[in-house]
């Protein structure tokens, strides 16, 4: 398969996930249906579905123009996210096919929206799977938990993401990696990991490049609201949990004036 980020708006990604085979592609949260639809020309693609991650307007907002653009396009998305134009409910585990090769399971991640769906995506071919996570994680951050608690976070990011295969690519919603790194800083001062990983978004922003994908690996060594469970995190907290140390670091990056 074939993954083409596609800048959108201000901050957004949009992405194109090419079955190589048959070049069908399913285009995640293409807010800008016009964009979206000549990317997948430049790489001789069509367009076969949407995946929404959530009901927010800059990740649904182009949905029914799609719909109007690609007659019969199904549209799918969170069973409990009001989301635009969607044809097709999707819940934990369900499991779709795009192509010939590529295969697609939906897993429900929520907190930042009730209903938010997190798409991992798989090849016959012999490579790594990806992930596409929305607005639940970011390359070193997470979303803010407008519709659910720290539970429900801790659940989304450590236990369903986190469970996922090491090497799996993590596609994100935003381009956000720089100031988060930038937090994580202020929290983990001590962590090589993170020094070295800004100083690389920084050449790649400047130089006009995405910073995704990253992996499940590299969230582990540079997110800290993924390393929460580590007692020297919770610490930095005065927590005793994780679930206590994941709300107080959101909390504190909440107020963060970076």
């Amino acid at each position: 398969m074939k993954i083409v980020p596609v800048a959108c708006l201000e901050d957004n990604y949009s992405y194109l996930i090419v079955d190589e085979s048959t070049k069908a592609a399913a285009a995640v949260d293409p807010v800008e249906p016009e964009k979206v639809l000549a990317a997948a020309s430049e790489v001789g693609a069509y367009v076969d579905c949407i995946l929404t991650t959530h009901h927010h307007w800059d990740h649904a907002g182009g949905n029914e123009k799609m719909r109007l653009l690609v007659p019969g396009i199904k549209v799918y998305g969170g069973s409990m996210d009001n989301v635009k134009g969607c044809t097709n409910q999707v819940e934990n585990g369900t499991k779709l096919s795009l192509g010939k090769d590529t295969e697609i399971l939906c897993l429900h991640t929520p907190c930042h929206t009730k209903g938010h769906i997190s798409y991992y995506v798989t090849s016959k071919e012999e490579e790594d799977p990806a992930v596409f996570t929305g607005d639940t994680l970011f390359i070193a951050g997470c979303g803010r938990f407008f519709e659910g608690t720290a539970e429900q976070m801790y659940q989304s990011l450590c236990v369903t993401l986190g469970s996922l295969p090491k090497s799996t690519r993590v596609y994100c919603g935003h381009e956000y990696t720089v100031k988060n790194l930038q937090f994580v800083l202020t929290v983990e001062p001590e962590n090589e990991k993170v020094k070295q990983k800004l100083e690389w978004a920084q050449k790649q922003r400047q130089a006009n490049q995405p910073t995704v994908p990253s992996t499940i690996r590299d969230e582990f060594e540079i997110n800290t609201f993924m390393r929460v469970d580590l007692p020297e995190v919770q610490a930095k907290f005065g927590a005793k949990s994780p679930v206590e140390a994941l709300r107080t670091v959101r909390n504190t990056k909440d107020t963060w004036k970076g």
